[in-house]
């Protein structure tokens, strides 16, 4: 099965910034551990290129790695070589599409408005991450003119309005700070309660 094609199926990125480099896998096998299998590191956290590559090693073919807020071909590149295997944007930058699609990683650029959906689609986009997710109104307006896109709404999305998005089209979600407190101390509590609230998320969807 290919990496969007799994992207897909379990729709649901979990995304950690500014998480201690050392803490990463812990919150990794918690968060699979609750029935999470595709998770984002963002490179303006420390250390994201021996990370992206430390969980990968270690999470193998249970958990797909890709790497966030990626503004260049040359970062894209460096991703890629450490392991990450899709590639996602907050903005619609060509060349980091090119680059992904050359290296034969998933691209997700970030986009808002019909237009740049649109454009991002038309460069080679595998999936759009709308950003800022303001609302599932919003994706289900978006969707009625462009049917044919793979959005990712990204920002404010919870358990409990999840569905909506899911209902309004959304071909996948990304979670940031309503799964993972990049602040909070790394416990066997903590660790719990992390795993806990992943399967919040991953019934949401599937009831």
């Amino acid at each position: 099965m290919s990496v969007l094609s799994q992207i897909l199926e379990h729709r649901i990125i979990a995304i950690v910034r500014g998480v201690q480099p050392q803490n990463v896998l812990q919150l990794a096998e918690a968060m699979y551990k609750g029935g999470i299998r595709l998770l984002e590191v963002t490179m303006n956290s420390a250390d994201p290129l021996a990370v992206i590559k430390e969980v990968s090693a270690k999470m193998g073919d249970k958990m797909i790695i890709g790497a966030g807020t990626v503004l260049d071909a040359a970062t894209a590149r460096e991703a890629a070589a450490a392991g990450a295997r899709f590639i996602l944007s907050p903005v619609l930058e060509p060349e980091v599409i090119k680059t992904a699609r050359e290296l034969g990683v998933v691209s997700i650029p970030g986009a808002y408005t019909a237009t740049e959906i649109y454009a991002a689609y038309k460069q080679g986009a595998d999936m759009i991450k709308v950003f800022p997710a303001t609302s599932a109104a919003y994706i289900k307006d978006i969707m009625a003119p462009l049917p044919k896109m793979h959005l990712l709404p990204t920002g404010g999305i919870m358990p409990e309005n999840i569905r909506d998005f899911q209902q309004a089209g959304a071909a996948g979600f990304g979670i940031g700070s309503a799964l993972v407190n990049a602040k909070a101390a790394i416990t066997p509590e903590y660790l719990q309660q992390l795993t806990e609230k992943s399967q919040q998320f991953i019934r949401a969807i599937q009831s």
